[in-house]
């Protein structure tokens, strides 16, 4: 019966996840700051929210300046200045490390207390030692994608991929719901004979 129960915790644990705001890093190959957003995501972020979709776009490449210029134009910024990073539906203009905790609070907006805490757990285990903890988890399971000429997903196609992460995350929750009733019947049974 604790089993059931602890499943049907896990598998809305997993629903909290899969709502993690997704990440596009918009980067000049020669901007030191840059530099950091990017290393600081690929060491942290990627680990402390495993159902992060990080998207990093070179603004240098000419197929890619119309993109940017949109999106300095949806946040509101004046300057090209980059990096730009934009998580969700907030944008952000340069970086440096105090500026992580703000961009966790844009990554978390939609997350459950549960994930939220296990965010935090791997924050303090990186900020130990990071690079032991890296080294005992070097598969993080988010997805780190370069944006190229190639790469052709349109916004609508992102949150069609994003509606079938949350669907499989219900379902998910739905088969643990249903292992917890079943678990709950035999248990039943077994107390009864």
């Amino acid at each position: 019966m604790k089993k059931a129960i602890l499943s049907v915790f896990a598998a809305f644990g997993f629903i909290g996840l899969a709502n993690a705001a997704d990440i596009t890093i918009y980067y000049s190959p020669t901007c030191p700051h840059c530099h950091h957003a990017r290393d600081y995501t690929q060491n942290n972020f990627i680990y402390e929210y495993p159902t992060i979709n990080v998207t990093m776009v070179d603004v240098t490449v000419p197929e890619h300046r119309a993109m940017f210029i949109d999106v300095l134009k949806q946040c509101d910024f004046a300057s090209g200045g980059v990096p730009v990073i934009k998580i969700g539906e907030k944008c952000f203009q340069g970086f440096a490390e105090n500026m992580a905790d703000d961009l966790r609070s844009a990554i978390e907006v939609d997350l459950n207390d549960a994930a939220k805490k296990s965010a935090a757990n791997v924050k303090s285990a990186i900020a130990a030692d990071g690079e032991k903890y890296r080294n005992d988890n070097p598969t993080p399971v988010a997805t780190i994608t370069e944006y190229t000429a190639d790469t052709t997903a349109t916004d609508a196609e992102k949150k069609t991929n994003a509606s079938d992460n949350k669907l499989a995350s219900w379902l998910l929750a739905i088969l643990a719901l249903a292992v917890l009733v079943f678990s709950v019947s035999m248990a039943n049974k077994k107390s009864k004979k």
